[in-house]
């Protein structure tokens, strides 16, 4: 109950804190707004750190409402199902048409400007080969007027072009053609170099643009060719692209003294320009300063039809004999979009239906369940389809039939014996069957449950090549909860022996992992011990275990029992106590040296007089038959052990672990060298 209370306590504070933080912010923002409104800077991080905990906390509770409407809403299988072929059929379709559309109005705004910006180029081109012209006949030593009369009389241009010739760079020598759209040049600016000029010229107090080409011609003349970007311009445009110009660069020019008249495009109908219609791009074009030189970019509103730039460019001249290429271009696009929505509405369609079947399968199935939940083991699943679905039906409906029966044969056996059962095949599943070893040691285990489970634990786990740990463990209590708790230390032993080589490190670990596991009244007790065959040592230590005992042969002081300090394993909020008492000891190791671990079922068995067996009458035993070797020493410590308890019974499980070094392998630092031959 205390857990349940804690838990509704966290998940309280944790849904209450967004809230807080969103009103605790709010408020700040309100109490701040009179010093922000007076430019006060000591409040500015304030301010800042307010927003952030509005912004936090509006954020976390619209998670919340999200996370919260989309399991209510999402919980049918339905619903998703139908939500992921909605993504997944009509989400692409838009975007592919928004794509197309994007794409293709990118493609025509970029080749109207291209279209535009080619024939304002060939406008400065005409204006550049009119100067040329002219130059050219004035260099014959034709007279100007003469030279500029002839211009009048053969000028077949469809845009005003207004012709000055200067004496050097001042003084106007002749002119020839409408100079409405500003004074004519008397004089040339100083950056005029030699070379001329040509591009697009804004002049003193004009808006409109003008094309002007400028040419020196030998005998110190030169010859300015204007062209307005006015209306006639514009005209000349749109007959050619089909696109209206518009912007500040055109206007209508106006004569001197009177307003410009109407100009208009031999056969154009719609006054010069296209349609009102369509979209709207820029061009950009470099005019220069007349004045002094200076170049900048202007900008030139374009209005591009989409029908009428179509028409340029897959109009008549883009045939192939008698076919027209952009109508077949528009028939092959036209079947490849019809194709491609007639596959989309056919997935979707398809995909519509298999969400009904799969979550009307799924809906029977949960209703059976639900039905069988509440005991109605009659109930059966209708699913017409003869799929996976039907099948998984049919073996629901057999499933349900033969439940009863199961339940009626579970009740004939007893819980409690079946649940021994089975916890004694899994413990003695836990231990190891054979031992692992390395060459030069000898393994002998034993171990005997009290009852039908137990809580002792041995195990052999191979280190490496010449590496072996060696540890024997005893879980307060015997029954059902020990042998659980020892598979849970063989779990951990198995897990964490690769990773610390040191008992000690080893024991600290599992206390800390099992002290967050155990009930408050169970611990366990536990010897481990590491072998190392090429460092010829035996590291061991003991947390709350009998001794370790380990004999030498011809020692004379026997059996040594070791008994490094150490506390029991799973004692909770005693791990500071448990680290600084554990202790890990070291000592050599030699040929024929005998370790034995046991539990205290073997010291403590007791006889029909209570008289214990004791670990003096173990060590004496060991001792005297230490030349046996270790399975037939741990057979004569057993019948020694069955012969004093006689026929008491045996109240603690037994574990015994016997390990024999054989020999020790020679060091592989040290080379062998061979005998010296005589």
């Amino acid at each position: 109950m205390v857990r349940d209370q804690s838990g509704e306590a966290v998940r309280t504070a944790t849904a209450a804190w967004p809230v807080r933080l969103l009103v605790g912010g709010a408020f700040a923002r309100l109490a701040l707004m009179p010093f922000s409104a007076a430019g006060q800077p000591v409040t500015a991080w304030l301010d800042r750190l307010a927003s952030l905990a509005l912004v936090v906390g509006l954020g976390h509770i619209l998670w919340r409402l999200t996370s919260r409407l989309q399991r209510r809403l999402l919980w049918r299988v339905r619903r998703r199902l139908i939500l992921s072929y909605v993504f997944v059929g009509v989400v692409p379709i838009f975007l592919i048409v928004a794509f197309v559309g994007l794409a293709g109005a990118l493609t025509m705004l970029v080749t109207g400007a291209f279209l535009v910006r080619s024939e304002l180029d060939d406008i400065v081109a005409d204006a550049d080969s009119i100067a040329a012209t002219i130059g050219s006949h004035l260099t014959t030593g034709a007279a100007i007027d003469e030279v500029l009369a002839g211009y009048r009389a053969g000028s077949g241009a469809t845009f005003p072009v207004a012709v000055a010739v200067l004496d050097g760079d001042v003084g106007s020598a002749g002119a020839a053609g409408p100079w409405r759209h500003a004074p004519r040049p008397a004089a040339l600016p100083a950056w005029i170099g030699k070379a001329g000029f040509t591009g697009f010229v804004e002049l003193p107090d004009r808006a409109p643009l003008v094309a002007r080409a400028i040419r020196r011609v030998d005998g110190g003349r030169t010859v300015v060719v204007d062209v307005p970007l006015g209306l006639p311009v514009a005209g000349r445009i749109a007959d050619a692209t089909g696109i209206e110009v518009t912007g500040p660069a055109f206007a209508g020019s106006a004569p001197e003294g009177g307003a410009a008249p109407a100009v208009r495009v031999e056969g154009d109908t719609t006054g010069g320009f296209a349609s009102a219609g369509g979209l709207a791009w820029v061009v950009f074009l470099e005019r220069t300063d007349w004045g002094t030189g200076d170049t900048q970019a202007v900008g030139l509103t374009i209005r591009i039809p989409p029908t009428a730039l179509y028409q340029r460019l897959f109009g008549s001249h883009a045939r192939i004999g008698d076919v027209n290429v952009g109508s077949v271009f528009l028939v092959l696009l036209s079947v490849v979009g019809a194709l491609f929505l007639v596959m989309q509405g056919a997935a979707l369609v398809m995909g519509f239906a298999l969400a009904r079947s799969i979550t009307g399968s799924v809906h029977e199935l949960f209703a059976g369940t639900e039905r069988v939940r509440r005991g109605d083991f009659t109930h059966r699943i209708r699913v017409a389809s003869g799929d996976q679905l039907g099948d998984l039906a049919d073996s629901f409906n057999a499933m349900t039939a033969s439940v009863e029966g199961l339940l009626a044969q579970a009740a004939e056996k007893k819980r409690l014996e079946e649940e021994l059962r089975i916890a004694r095949e899994m413990q003695m599943s836990l231990l190891p069957r054979d031992a692992a070893t390395i060459p030069g040691l000898t393994v002998a285990p034993f171990s005997r449950p009290a009852r039908e489970v137990g809580g002792d634990y041995y195990d052999v786990v191979r280190l490496g090549e010449r590496r072996l740990g060696v540890l024997v463990a005893d879980v307060s209590g015997k029954g059902t909860s020990a042998a659980f708790y020892m598979a849970e230390l063989k779990g951990l032993v198995l897990s964490l022996s690769p990773i610390y080589e040191s008992p000690r490190r080893l024991l600290m670990e599992v206390n800390r992992i099992l002290s967050a596991s155990l009930d408050e009244q169970s611990f366990i007790t536990m010897t481990y011990a590491v072998i190392d065959l090429d460092a010829r040592t035996i590291t061991y230590a003991r947390a709350g275990h009998t001794p370790f005992i380990y004999l030498k042969p011809g020692e004379p002081a026997g059996a040594q029992m070791l008994v490094p300090d150490g506390l029991v394993l799973g004692l909770r909020g005693l791990e500071g106590h448990f680290d600084a008492l554990i202790e890990e000891q070291r000592q050599p190791i030699g040929s024929g040296d005998l370790a034995v671990l046991f539990t205290d079922g073997i010291t403590e068995a007791m006889n029909e007089e209570a008289d214990m067996f004791g670990e003096e009458r173990l060590s004496r035993l060991l001792q005297e038959h230490a030349a046996l070797g270790p399975t037939a020493l741990l057979d004569r410590v057993l019948q020694d052990v069955e012969a004093f308890v006689g026929t008491a019974d045996q109240h603690d499980d037994m574990t015994m672990v016997l390990v024999r070094v054989d020999e020790l392998p020679v060091p592989r630092h040290v080379p062998l060298v061979p005998a010296a031959i005589a």
